[in-house]
């Protein structure tokens, strides 16, 4: 923990609940990081295809398969989060020089990559405009795309930088010198 000093009980319980044990096996590794920030990708693009189908296409059935992706989604976002150690979700005085720092990092590549993506739907949208296409109906999509992208990508930048922790049967470099 960052400081010695007393922690409120909100900090404290989301501090213990960042850093459980459940879930270790599926977060251990980088590959193993790096397939469930893929789930979670395919399952944030599932979600927001389906909620636009709901609001967009006025369709029925992506409720029910909203519904569906909210428990894996949860669930994917709980493994990511405690492989950050709550990174992102922690306040500022939990975490310590080294996690804000990591988290700052993480922050400001995610922020330049949605640079680069609201580049690209500005292009884009800019083309369909130009080629006498209505881009309005592109604008609200291609907006809440962008919002969901800014609100995870810090998450997904920082699961994929965490390093891999050293397990216990593994020999100590000093070990041997």
């Amino acid at each position: 923990m960052a400081q010695k000093e007393r922690l409120s009980a909100y900090d404290q319980s989301m501090y213990d609940l960042m850093n459980r044990s459940e879930g270790a096996s599926l977060r251990s590794t980088a590959p193993r990081r790096r397939a469930v920030v893929g789930a979670h990708v395919v399952l944030t693009v599932g979600f927001v295809a389906a909620w636009l189908g709901t609001v967009v296409g006025e369709l029925s059935w992506t409720t029910w398969t909203m519904l569906g992706l909210l428990l894996p989604w949860c669930v994917a976002t709980g493994i990511l989060n405690g492989a950050t150690r709550g990174l992102l979700e922690l306040r500022p005085r939990v975490l310590d020089e080294r996690q804000r720092a990591e988290r700052d990092r993480a922050r400001a590549t995610a922020h330049r990559i949605m640079s680069w993506v609201l580049l690209a739907a500005v292009v884009v949208t800019g083309v369909v405009g130009f080629a006498g296409l209505t881009a309005k109906a592109l604008v609200f999509q291609v907006a809440v795309c962008a919002l969901v992208l800014h609100w995870l990508l810090p998450l997904w930048v920082a699961a994929l930088s965490v390093r891999d922790e050293p397990g216990l049967d593994e020999p100590d470099v000093d070990e041997f010198a």
